[in-house]
C-alpha cells in the first residue's frame, strides 16, 4: 500500500475501480475484494468478450481504435453501477474515462516485469506480440496515467493475491 484517502474525503467507495497494467491481478484481486465486501463484481473485459467476442479477434478484425470505442461504452455503463469494477489495462487511455475516474475511488495495482512475464506466459494478448518488451513499453507509457488516477496503490509482484484483497477490504471498511 502506498497511498491513502485524503482526510475529509467523503466520496462513497463505490464503485471501487481497479486499474493497472496487464497481469497486475485486477480481475482476481477485484473479484476477491468484492466477495469480501459483499458487493457485485464487474470485469469490463469479460463484458466485452460476452458481447463482442474475444478481444484478440476484435483487434484482428476491427483494430484497436474500434476496440477502444466499444470499451468506452462498457466502462461507462460499469461505472454507473455500484460494487467493484475491474478495467482493462488500456481503458484509462480514454479522456472521458479519466474524467469519470476522478469521481470514484480508484485502486491502482502494479506489477514488475518479471512477475508480469510469469503471469502472461503463453496467453494471447493482442498488444503483446513482442512479448515482455511490449509489456514494458506499454506500462512505461501508461504508468503516469495510472498514478495520476489512483486513490491508493498496491504492488502485486510478490505478495499473495488473497493478502492484497484482504488489505483492500480492510482499507475500504476503514474509510466507509
Amino acid at each position: 500500500m502506498s497511498a491513502d484517502i485524503p482526510a475529509g474525503d467523503e466520496r462513497s467507495p463505490y464503485p471501487l475501480v481497479f486499474i493497472g497494467p496487464m497481469a497486475a491481478g485486477k480481475s482476481k484481486i477485484g473479484r476477491r475484494a468484492a466477495r469480501g465486501l459483499g458487493v457485485p463484481f464487474v470485469d469490463t473485459d469479460k463484458l466485452i468478450v460476452a458481447r463482442y467476442g474475444p478481444i484478440s479477434e476484435i483487434f484482428a478484425r476491427e483494430g484497436e481504435d474500434y476496440f477502444r470505442v466499444i470499451e468506452r461504452g462498457i466502462v461507462a455503463d460499469a461505472l454507473s453501477q455500484t460494487g467493484v469494477v475491474s478495467l482493462g489495462g488500456g481503458a484509462v487511455l480514454d479522456s472521458a474515462t479519466q474524467a469519470d475516474l476522478a469521481e470514484h475511488t480508484v485502486v491502482y495495482l502494479s506489477v514488475n516485469a518479471r512477475a508480469a512475464s510469469r503471469r502472461i506466459g503463453g496467453k494471447k494478448r493482442p498488444l503483446l506480440s513482442g512479448g515482455i518488451a511490449d509489456w514494458e513499453r506499454i506500462f512505461t507509457q501508461r504508468r503516469p496515467i495510472y498514478e495520476a488516477l489512483s486513490t491508493i496503490h498496491f504492488d502485486t509482484s510478490h505478495r499473495p493475491i488473497s493478502t492484497i484483497a484482504d488489505e483492500i477490504v480492510t482499507w475500504v471498511r476503514k474509510r466507509s
